[in-house]
């Protein structure tokens, strides 16, 4: 719902994310992936507390935990405004009732039940998706047609090579800032692995890296194609202007009930698709979230004190309250604007400190935890009084993204200036926020991991290093080359040609010590 609603208001600059999706498989196979798996880890956080200390895998599970708690209601929001928009149902009810589906059965069946159901969820969202395409195309005339009304419509400019970080969606803003953003999702978020850790061998977890890369790819050119299908069925008589939308993340349902309507069954199937898709996430992101807080937070004690039974009920209850916390903060997600611009600025609080972590320590042996902690608190802070300081010169009207030209000359008896609609952004340059403020949020991410991994490193550089010897397999095989090497026997042999006499035949001791 909020892809194709966007590439109708902004343009289809999120095409150029079908490389980047690419560029995050082979990234997750050949840095993050290794790791993980050597380990055999139940929770990738797990992996923080053996390559630093406990406080670091903490820090980096309570950040999941907020990333999560911000990101499910907008997941649930989801399919309730849709359906809100077909039946006029209150959202509020629709969201209750989601939450409490999806609460039941991943309480009651685990990974397993998330896993079926998300093979059952995404046949029927992809099902509903590409009959909503062909349909659109068949009432515009063909996808000759749709191409051209895009391109009149400036949607199809989407190599735009200026470095202005200000600038909403760029080629360098997609190539570069996307990707970032998605390796934090994919590669070592929790919802991602434990699917990618739980399958036989390592060979099957490259394998299903590759073939979500794929999936993901297909499914959002289809999302964005739908877009620009939209823009074509609404060129001349744009339904937000009209007020028969009232945000624009419902044109979705808006354009399906008009082009699927006539078909008895098939606005249903959609509506079905969009719970799927929605449900899907939300028991991943469940299941995820309870196993997480329960690996790093729970499981000591409970099993010093109680049975596994009894972790088995705390499971349950955890997954119970993730789900009244995450519908009851819907009533914050109704006022925070566009969803596609809302997950990733939200969600990025949390996930460029924690891919800046997992990055110091695959990459960066010289990282030591004070680095790593401090890091990740400074960036959380950081990215925190950024996005809030966006949201709030946005609400007050001295900040926004300009939308692409749009046209009610199409509408029978309709007539509106639409300046005010097109000039999100119309108040005087010296009342502009300060730069920070006014970036693109599709950065958000990776100034984040930035922030972690310079802070990290400087307090490394100037702290003492890590007590404990550095096992080889919790650096990633790309970076092991930074280690020292091991003789014969397992000790370790550091280089010592800095330290060498020059003409070590003149010092027998000297050579006798390099040699062995």
């Amino acid at each position: 719902m909020a892809v194709p609603a966007d590439v109708y208001m902004f343009g289809a600059t999120y095409l150029l994310g079908v490389f980047s999706m690419i560029a995050v498989g082979i990234v997750t196979v050949y840095i993050y992936l290794p790791v993980f798996y050597n380990l055999g880890i139940t929770s990738t956080y797990e992996y923080l507390g053996m390559r630093f200390d406990e406080r670091c895998r903490k820090c980096a599970s309570a950040l999941f935990a907020l990333s999560v708690f911000v990101y499910l209601p907008m997941v649930i929001y989801v399919p309730a405004l849709a359906f809100s928009a077909v039946t006029g149902v209150s959202v509020i009810k629709i969201s209750i009732i989601i939450s409490t589906i999806c609460v039941f059965y991943t309480t009651i069946g685990g990974l397993k039940a998330v896993v079926w159901t998300d093979a059952i969820q995404f046949s029927i969202t992809i099902g509903a998706s590409v009959l909503v395409f062909f349909l659109g195309l068949n009432s515009v005339g063909g996808f000759g047609e749709v191409i051209r009304i895009a391109n009149e419509g400036n949607r199809l400019d989407v190599f735009d090579f200026d470095a202005s970080l200000t600038k909403r969606e760029t080629f360098w803003a997609i190539i570069v800032g996307l990707t970032v953003h998605w390796v934090s999702h994919m590669s070592i978020n929790q919802g991602c692995t434990q699917k990618f850790l739980s399958v036989p061998t390592y060979k099957d977890s490259v394998k299903s890296v590759f073939l979500y890369s794929i999936g993901m790819s297909l499914t959002k050119s289809l999302s964005v194609f739908t877009g620009l299908i939209m823009f074509a069925k609404y060129a001349q008589c744009d339904p937000m202007l009209t007020k028969q939308v009232a945000k624009k993340d419902q044109l979705l349902p808006f354009y399906v009930l008009d082009v699927a309507g006539h078909i008895p069954g098939l606005s249903g199937l959609f509506i079905a698709g969009i719970f799927s898709a929605a449900l899907s996430t939300l028991s991943a992101n469940l299941n995820s979230l309870a196993g997480t807080i329960y690996e790093d937070f729970l499981k000591s004690w409970l099993e010093k004190h109680h049975n596994h039974k009894t972790a088995g009920h705390v499971l349950k209850l955890i997954v119970v309250i993730a789900g009244v916390l995450c519908t009851a903060m819907i009533f914050v997600v109704q006022q925070l604007g566009g969803l596609l611009a809302l997950s990733i600025s939200l969600g990025s609080v949390a996930h460029g400190p924690l891919l800046g972590m997992f990055t110091l320590g695959v990459l960066c042996p010289r990282a030591n935890r004070k680095g790593t902690f401090y890091g990740a608190l400074s960036a959380m802070c950081c990215m925190a009084i950024i996005i809030m300081g966006a949201k709030y010169y946005a609400s007050r009207g001295m900040f926004g993204y300009p939308k692409k030209p749009v046209s009610v000359a199409g509408c029978a008896d309709f007539n509106l200036n639409i300046t005010s609609y097109l000039n999100e952004t119309n108040f005087r340059a010296e009342n502009e926020p300060l730069l920070l403020f006014r970036l693109s949020f599709y950065w958000y991410t990776m100034i984040g991991s930035l922030i972690t991994i310079a802070v990290g490193l400087i307090i490394s550089f100037f702290t003492e290093k890590d007590e404990k010897q550095l096992d080889r397999k919790l650096i990633s095989p790309i970076a092991q080359f930074m280690l020292p090497r091991k003789n014969d026997h397992g000790h370790v042999r550091y280089s010592v040609e800095k330290e060498a006499v020059e003409g070590d035949e003149l010092n027998p001791e000297n050579a006798f010590l390099k040699k062995h």
